[in-house]
């Protein structure tokens, strides 16, 4: 099959567009590599590999891209509330117009992936979501996202998974993730401070993440004209939790502040049955996502936390 995905070269893509190639895929990568494609290296060693610099919200370059494709699995993003924040505008260019750029490109028999997020649902500390429940982002990022999935659906010939909050290693990492970011400044500052421990948030492992779009292209009939939360129940977790965690992993201290607020007010549960149903399951627990944190912040410095999906 030949594969078009967007910002590739972020953090989800540049754990995916391996494993589509190792699959036997055609993949063309098409990313403005804002924050360097370095995580696509080991990919130019094969010959199915493509790489087209451009940007989702340029016309011309979108057309270019689509052209000749089977499927489009839609990554590039301003992704997460701090950095929609800090450039509202290109977030909306980029999150909202970028995907109806492709949309309006794309043949109608061309399957079109997108990654939408769990932000969409806001907080709602008192039921578990599904994917009937009200979206009600209150932020930018879950706003642009909600706004995409219309979009998507409306469209057809599409699905949108609604993502848990992403963790893990990855060739492109991020530091904006929860999991990542404790478990940085548990290692390298040696102490973290947490506010609102009691806050919950459902996790997935980029991994999974890539896993799952493999597993739609292989079963389209079956789950496409849809949206999916992508995740597992036994992966909700509050903020004190996931602190706790990385402490069996590794000596630092610890501290749960009385006063200061996170700005981020996310606060949910969230049910998998529909994707489950489907016949998808996640791999990646906590306890070895951490782990493989642990050593990756041994080895690496993080640059650019923000960066496409």
């Amino acid at each position: 099959m030949r594969i078009l995905v967007t910002g590739g070269a972020g953090y989800v893509g540049s754990t995916l567009v391996p494993m589509l190639l190792e699959q036997g895929h055609r993949v063309r990568v098409m990313d403005n590599l804002r924050f360097s494609g370095q995580g696509l290296l080991p990919c130019c060693q094969n010959r199915h590999f493509e790489l087209q610099q451009g940007d989702v919200c340029d016309p011309a370059a979108v057309k270019k891209a689509v052209d000749g494709v089977d499927a489009i699995i839609h990554l590039a993003a301003i992704v997460g509330y701090p950095a929609c924040k800090k450039e509202p505008q290109l977030a909306q260019a980029i999150n909202v117009e970028g995907t109806r750029n492709l949309l309006e490109a794309r043949s109608q028999d061309t399957r079109f992936l997108f990654a939408s997020t769990g932000s969409i649902y806001g907080s709602i500390p008192d039921y578990i979501c599904n994917e009937d429940t009200p979206r009600s982002p209150i932020t930018l990022y879950g706003e642009t996202k909600a706004t995409s999935e219309e979009l998507v659906q409306k469209a057809g010939n599409g699905l949108s998974y609604r993502f848990a909050t992403a963790f893990g290693v990855s060739n492109r990492m991020r530091l904006d993730l929860m999991p990542n970011d404790f478990t940085y400044q548990a290692v390298k500052n040696r102490n973290l401070i947490v506010y609102e421990g009691g806050f919950k948030r459902t996790f997935v492992h980029v991994r999974d993440m890539a896993r799952s779009f493999i597993f739609a292209l292989e079963r389209w009939d079956d789950v496409k004209d849809d949206v999916y939360n992508v995740g597992h129940e036994s992966m909700n977790f509050t903020k004190e939790e996931v602190a706790r965690k990385v402490l069996e992993h590794t000596d630092f201290y610890l501290h749960f502040a009385e006063v200061g607020t996170d700005a981020d007010k996310r606060n949910y549960e969230v049910s998998y049955e529909k994707i489950r149903a489907k016949g998808f399951e996640t791999t990646i627990d906590l306890d070895r996502g951490i782990s493989e944190l642990v050593r990756a912040a041994q080895l690496i410095s993080f640059q650019n936390p923000f960066a496409n999906v």
